[in-house]
This record gives C-alpha cells, sequence and structure tokens, in this order.
C-alpha cells in the first residue's frame, strides 16, 4: 500500500490510463463508413460492399459506377 504523495500520483496516473482508453465508437464508424447507398442511404465501407448490397436489397437497379 502507498501513502500520502505516492497515492495522490498512482491515482493520477490511473485516472489518466483509463481515459484515454473510453471513447466512443461513433467516431471510428464514421471514419470507416464512407459510401452511401443513393437508394436507401445505408452507410457502407467499400465498393465491393455497395455491389453486394445492390445485388441483395436493390436487385432490379445497378449499382453506381466506382466514383472514389
Amino acid at each position: 500500500m502507498t501513502r500520502g504523495k505516492q497515492k495522490i500520483e498512482a491515482q493520477k496516473k490511473n485516472a489518466e490510463k483509463n481515459q484515454k482508453n473510453k471513447g466512443s465508437q461513433f467516431e471510428a464508424r464514421a471514419v470507416a463508413l464512407k459510401i452511401v447507398c443513393p437508394v436507401c442511404k445505408v452507410q457502407l465501407a467499400n465498393q465491393n460492399q455497395l455491389v453486394d448490397h445492390y445485388g441483395s436489397k436493390h436487385p432490379k437497379e445497378k449499382p453506381p459506377s466506382n466514383s472514389e
């Protein structure tokens, strides 16, 4: 067990360490999902997922060309 100044420093160090690990996954998700389906506005990660999405959700329509 630590006492006094050592204890306070250890608590500060642990608080900083734990604070860095916390975060929202929404930010990471927004960065990863770059392509939006123009028909239903679903966000997708890449062109291959968009083609698969069109094949299953919008079979009568053609997927847009690769605009990236």
